[in-house]
């Protein structure tokens, strides 16, 4: 009998999910909304929604299967405790809640699903440590025993993989790349802190970065048209494509501070690789060639010319369900 796998991926406006075999292959996907469930008391419907269609999405698929285990990928989660913690976007406290002990949110979650499917493991781990599994298990790191996955979306997340395993540290929260300092006193991040790399060479960053340039370039760029909401790093990609100076510098100074800083992460797990993932990715040779430069230009003697850097193998699949499903495949 064939077996299949449930990869989750909670995000902050929807949850998607779907079967996946060991060879990456979707037999079936389906989505409900997280941001109908904004609070923390809507939490416990929201875990009976969402297995309540993973289970007609079982009954929707036509032909007989084992179902050998549910993988999560979500902001915040620990693996080891199979718990997602006070994540910033989810299931927030309102006004009404009594007994915050400093508004911390934790959610047993790998428990909750397991009241609904109980016979079935269930594995839950943050959604870069999904997508760098899923690197692994289906995409370009296959027969890599160490690399790095550094995740440019929204923010900057990050995947460490050491002698084939994935670092989680002691507490399940290792691998924050995009909360190391790249700058004392820099920008504000939405973690709290100043200067943080997620400030600089997310979507959102390089957006900032492009403002920054207005404000110090004389160039000529329609980019000065376009108002700070409506700006997004896909409109920086198209202009840059054309020409366009400040979107251009938006993109060497965005790689300039990756690669820095993987110089850095370089010296500390000597992977064969780093893979890049998300949307800034999708630039290709306009973020990647400045992130190879500088990170070369920056590196350790011990460690030049020895590192790949690689757009992910998963790019241009449904990688949030297949990394949340590689860590059943991962697991067994």
């Amino acid at each position: 009998m064939k077996k299949l796998a449930f990869g989750i991926d909670i995000g902050g406006i929807n949850t998607a999910f779907g079967l996946v075999d060991e060879k990456g292959e979707l037999f079936g996907e389906s989505v409900i909304s997280t941001r109908a469930y904004p609070n923390y008391q809507d939490y416990p419907r929201y875990v009976a929604d969402l297995c309540e269609a993973m289970k007609l999405l079982v009954a929707a698929v036509n032909f007989d299967f084992e179902l050998i285990g549910i993988g999560v990928g979500a902001p915040n989660a620990n693996f080891y405790k199979g718990t997602i913690e006070t994540p910033a976007n989810l299931w927030k406290f309102t006004a009404e809640d009594k007994d915050q002990n400093a508004n911390l949110r934790m959610f047993n979650f790998a428990e909750d699903i397991k009241s609904h499917f109980p016979n079935v493991p269930v594995y839950v781990t943050n959604d870069a440590n999904a997508a760098t599994i899923g690197e692994m298990v289906y995409g370009n790191a296959k027969g890599m025993k160490d690399f790095i996955m550094v995740t440019l979306g929204t923010g900057v997340g990050s995947g460490f993989v050491s002698n084939g395993e994935m670092i989680y540290g002691h507490d399940g929260f290792a691998g924050e790349f995009g909360h190391v300092i790249v700058e004392r006193g820099g920008r504000e991040c939405g973690c709290g802190r100043k200067g943080c790399l997620e400030a600089y060479a997310s979507a959102i960053g390089i957006k900032r970065t492009a403002f920054e340039l207005m404000a110090t370039m004389n160039d000529k760029s329609p980019l000065r048209d376009i108002s700070f909401n409506d700006m997004d790093s896909a409109i920086l990609y198209q202009h840059a494509l054309k020409g366009d100076p400040i979107a251009k510098e938006a993109f060497r100074l965005t790689g300039m501070r990756l690669g820095y800083a993987l110089a850095d992460a370089v010296t500390i797990t000597s992977p064969e690789a780093i893979f890049i993932f998300g949307g800034l990715a999708k630039a290709g040779d306009l973020i990647l060639d400045p992130i190879k430069w500088y990170m070369e230009e920056n590196m350790l003697f011990a460690f030049k010319n020895k590192v790949k850097v690689l757009p992910s193998g998963l790019q241009n699949k449904n990688a949030a369900i297949l990394g949340a499903s590689a860590l059943v495949w991962q697991n067994m």
